[in-house]
């Protein structure tokens, strides 16, 4: 039987955004880090599906001609109907079954790439099992939530503190 989680792997400013209020993180790529990609590739070869929401997806065409995650399967959640788009499956299906099955399926845990309201959702029908979230030296004073108004309330055990440059790596257990 498999053994794979469902994990949240995000930065986050100082202030709790995961995000500009445009969508934009162009904030993230300023900042000193370890000299290496700052744990991403380790991680990334854990990953066997990619799932996010539209806005994160719309965000991440902006960033690179080539699509990153085209290696794996990956889930965009919509609640509007989508042409199809190379590498990824549009869906609008439940999470409580959406979620389990693809968990079930994957060739490795399954990576919630974003964005806040995405979060609040798989917290709140428990479908988390660990948050990667690197914490980012600096203030945006407005932006995009990790964890927007009306995310339930949730309690973590903390797994990991890793400093890479000038971020702070924290693994959470939910």
């Amino acid at each position: 039987m498999k053994n794979n989680k469902i994990v949240l792997y995000v930065a986050m400013s100082l202030d709790g955004y995961i995000a500009r209020t445009d969508g934009s993180v162009d904030w993230l790529f300023d900042v000193e880090g370890d000299g290496g990609d700052n744990g991403y590739g380790e991680f990334y070869s854990t990953v066997g599906t990619v799932v996010m929401g539209r806005l994160t997806y719309d965000e991440i065409l902006k960033l690179s001609e080539e699509f990153p995650y085209a290696d794996k399967p990956c889930y965009v959640l919509s609640r509007k109907e989508h042409p199809p788009a190379p590498h990824v499956t549009f869906t609008n299906e439940a999470l409580d079954t959406l979620i389990p099955r693809l968990k079930a399926d994957s060739d490795g845990d399954v990576w919630l790439v974003g964005g806040g309201q995405l979060v609040a959702g798989f917290l709140e029908a428990r479908l988390l099992d660990e948050l990667y979230i690197t914490v980012t030296p600096k203030i945006l004073g407005e932006g995009i939530p990790l964890f927007p108004q009306g995310t339930v309330p949730s309690a973590f055990r903390l797994k990991h503190i890793e400093q890479m440059g000038q971020f702070v790596s924290l693994v959470y257990t939910v």
